[in-house]
């Protein structure tokens, strides 16, 4: 039987843990009761520097359920990609298969069955998409097709709809813990993995309790993070806006010979400013999507460890 580790990350999450041990320790007994699953498959929990009671309850679960629950304590916030990352390489040497999922349980359990039965049917990576987005504003709708659409068109491979709730195998994992970057974007790396891939649909529920932690900004955070770190399209964009404007000045330029032969100048500066406070504009633009770059390596290049552990339990 196969050992499956289903991996949580909580950041404050003390209303939401409890129902979150109980639904997830029960998902465990169901497909142990079916023969889909080993006996000692378990629940990780990683607690990623949480400044309310998430760490006190894990351990909580942890005593009254010693087979089903653990966790792993970060030493310091780190955020939702990094502590999912730390709670996989953990798994990994536990497990013979890990699903994740995040702690709200907005992302159906009852699919876990069926990305089980796929993995036994030889998938490697099985992901969790969302049908439709009917509970979603009608902003945030627009907004993440609009980032998926971008994400294609910048040449970075990404599954629609699917966000971190996925099944990977043991040597899903091993392929996975090769992949160093301090820039992690998950959702662009699992497609570069390459082992046989499926999916799986689902509804998408409203939290049980507490809020999202994650607003608009970590969500446009994401955005480009995914972006940047996968494709140099902006870059290769910048060289096109700089050809299209030294063609634009080319042809200013012969209209304003044309106009000084023919006597037709009319004197003024508005444009003349006008211009310059574009193309100034548009320099500082360009020099700061290439620091963004010029960042990210800096910070690669350092090698700093992504997270570190405080406890296991």
């Amino acid at each position: 039987m196969d050992v499956l580790a289903i991996v949580v990350p909580c950041y404050n999450e003390e209303e939401v843990l409890k129902i979150s041990s109980e639904a997830l320790r029960g998902v465990l007994e169901d497909l142990i009761a079916k023969g889909k699953i080993s006996s000692e498959s378990f629940v990780l929990f990683v607690n990623d520097g949480s400044k309310d009671r998430t760490w006190e309850l894990i351990e909580e679960e942890h005593k009254l359920y010693p087979e089903r629950i653990r966790g792993v304590k970060l030493a310091g916030n780190v955020g939702h990609q990094f502590a999912l990352t730390a709670g996989l390489i953990t798994a990994k040497d536990m497990c013979d298969v890990s699903v994740s999922i995040d702690a709200d349980l907005q992302d159906d359990t009852a699919v876990i069955e069926e990305m089980i039965d796929k993995f036994h049917e030889g998938k490697d990576i099985v992901y969790g998409v969302r049908k439709k987005r009917t509970t979603d504003t009608f902003f945030k709708r627009v907004t993440a097709l609009g980032f998926y659409k971008f994400m294609h068109l910048m040449g970075v491979k990404s599954v629609y709809n699917h966000a971190d709730f996925r099944l990977m195998s043991k040597r899903a994992l091993e392929a996975f813990s090769q992949y160093k970057e301090t820039n992690l974007f998950l959702r662009g790396i699992m497609p570069l993995i390459g082992y046989e891939t499926d999916s799986v649909y689902y509804d998408r529920k409203e939290r049980v309790a507490g809020y999202s932690k994650y607003p608009l900004k970590k969500m446009l955070a994401l955005a480009f993070n995914g972006i940047s770190s996968f494709s140099i399209k902006p870059i290769s964009m910048i060289t096109g806006l700089g050809g299209v404007i030294v063609l634009l000045s080319i042809c200013a330029a012969v209209y304003a010979l044309i106009s000084y032969f023919h006597h037709n100048v009319v004197p003024g500066w508005t444009s003349l400013i006008l211009s310059i406070w574009f193309l100034g504009g548009v320099q500082l633009l360009c020099i700061g999507l290439i620091g963004q770059y010029v960042g990210k390596v800096y910070i690669e290049v350092k090698g700093r460890p992504r997270y570190n552990i405080e406890k296991i339990i």
